[in-house]
């Protein structure tokens, strides 16, 4: 239906037609904003009647952050494809706010994020606490066994991501509070490209721990584990306290606590620890074909998994 179709069955004006773009008229904003209501009660019914019998079952379209969907999803995807073989994914990446702006407007129906949200109207759940760890240049005279300091990181420039990025916020949350010298002509719109200046002498960058299995694959890189309380971000599940699949949302959350929780492979660990005195262990890897010796988080993962034939990744943003 075209707008002027919709004035005429309305009896009102929508639209403030003047020379240039057009806008909304004040009355035009309010009935735009109780139409996107009802077109998410309208999803919400439909979600309630196609899954009210079985739990983690149909299409869920589930978003999450570039910081957690690169280091989840190979632990999340095959579990969820065993466990609820009925279930189809259909996974948008992206940052926070668009994220949420999709799950406001109905077309994501969950979110796995970084918490807290400064968003009311959305249910939460906090699942794990994911700890930050120091990546620094492997020749960095801090040894690999000590606990690093807040007043140890000031001579060190920070890389954080780009702005936009909550990594990026709970990052510089931290540093303010240390006062750190964050790099300012230094950002990057993905961890792995911090990693890399790190790795080339540029600075240091906080990691989360759940990233470590991914991200620490140059050995011209190491890490330094925080001395308590050490920083970190909890991460969490958030949709829309009007849906109706609170069950499937908070199985869901259960299933990503206990992939997360799942050592992988001979002798891992698990990638967010919930106590807090794990302390950094010596293995043996290859590279190239020669052995280094490097004291690290114990790698988390092995053998790489394939996604899933019944998950879709749309980056967007």
């Amino acid at each position: 239906m075209q707008i002027h179709e919709l004035e005429g069955i309305l009896g009102v004006e929508l639209i403030e037609r003047r020379p240039g773009a057009p806008m909304f008229s004040e009355l035009g904003i309010e009935i735009a904003e109780r139409a996107r209501a009802i077109l998410g009660a309208v999803r919400d019914l439909t979600d309630f009647a196609q899954h009210r019998a079985k739990v983690l079952s149909g299409t869920l379209r589930l978003g999450l952050i570039p910081t957690l969907a690169p280091y989840i999803l190979p632990r999340l995807l095959p579990q969820l494809e065993r466990d609820y073989p009925d279930l189809r994914l259909d996974l948008v990446e992206a940052q926070t706010k668009v994220l949420l702006a999709d799950l406001e407007r109905g077309t994501l129906e969950v979110l796995l994020l970084a918490l807290p949200l400064k968003v009311a109207e959305f249910e939460v759940v906090n699942l794990v606490r994911d700890r930050f760890l120091l990546a620094v240049p492997a020749d960095d005279p801090f040894p690999e066994t000590a606990r690093v300091r807040p007043n140890d990181v000031k001579k060190r420039k920070l890389i954080l991501l780009e702005e936009g990025h909550c990594l990026r916020d709970h990052a510089l949350d931290y540093c303010v509070k240390g006062r750190w010298n964050v790099a300012s002509g230094l950002s990057a719109t993905s961890l792995a490209t911090v990693m890399q200046m790190v790795a080339s002498g540029y600075g240091a960058t906080l990691v989360p721990e759940v990233a470590v299995d991914v991200e620490l694959r140059d050995d011209r890189v190491k890490l330094l584990r925080f001395i308590e309380p050490q920083p970190g971000r909890s991460i969490g599940l958030a949709w829309r306290r009007t849906s109706p699949r609170k069950a499937d949302f908070l199985t869901l959350g259960q299933t990503v606590k206990s992939a997360l929780m799942q050592p992988r492979g001979q002798n891992a660990v698990p990638v967010c620890e919930r106590r807090s005195d794990v302390v950094f262990q010596e293995v043996v890897h290859s590279t190239l074909g020669r052995e280094h010796r490097s004291r690290q988080t114990k790698r988390l993962a092995e053998d790489r998994m394939d996604t899933p034939r019944n998950a879709r990744l749309t980056p967007k943003g």
